[in-house]
């Protein structure tokens, strides 16, 4: 089923200038808009929050406040859309963090029976995971098996229940500033997925 109230996860750690990242968000949000549905949105970088550092810390130490709406927005949502770029062929290391601090236990899942990973409490949403790369994104899915990509999906997302997930990938983005020949139509396909709820 489509989404009809979605979050919008970007996850691009430089907000000090435009990147693809960004207007693929916004051109997302429009389409989305458009189709009739909720928007709520998490700019990554606006957000101050440490790393984790312990076990206990996860487990037993609060959520830092900055992230408490990050929380309720996506227990409000029924769809996730996660953008960021391919960074040393990985997730930025602030998408990893803000993953780490909202997928605590009693929030993402919790203990059911002797399994303490039991309950995966984010079932019933569905994600889509946009990345953007520099090298060829056929080089990265085939050649590289998109194993990062992979372990977020399987790791994090899947780990909580989040399912079906869908990913689009952008290959050769930044060659020039960030601005390619394919962008428009970048775009136009995240304003159509935005409008589907996809």
């Amino acid at each position: 089923m489509a989404g009809q109230k979605i979050l919008i996860i970007e996850g691009h750690p430089d907000v000090s200038a435009p990147h693809l990242c960004h207007a693929l968000a916004d051109a997302y949000a429009e389409g989305a808009h458009a189709g009739g549905r909720e928007v709520r949105r998490a700019v990554l970088a606006k957000l101050d929050f440490p790393l984790l550092r312990s076990q206990q810390e996860w487990e037993h130490g609060s959520l830092p406040p900055e992230l408490a709406r990050a929380q309720t927005d996506i227990v409000w949502a029924d769809h996730l859309l996660l953008i960021f770029p391919l960074w040393l062929g990985d997730m930025p290391a602030l998408v990893k963090g803000f993953l780490e601090q909202v997928a605590r236990p009693g929030f993402a899942f919790r203990a059911e029976g002797g399994n303490p990973f039991g309950h995966k409490a984010l079932k019933g949403r569905s994600a889509r995971v946009v990345v953007t790369m520099g090298m060829p994104a056929v080089a990265y899915r085939w050649y590289f098996r998109a194993h990062s990509l992979k372990a977020l999906e399987r790791n994090i997302l899947g780990f909580v229940g989040i399912a079906p997930i869908h990913e689009t990938l952008i290959g050769m983005v930044g060659k020039s500033g960030e601005v390619f020949e394919d962008a428009q139509k970048w775009l136009a396909r995240l304003r159509k997925l935005g409008h589907e709820g996809a």
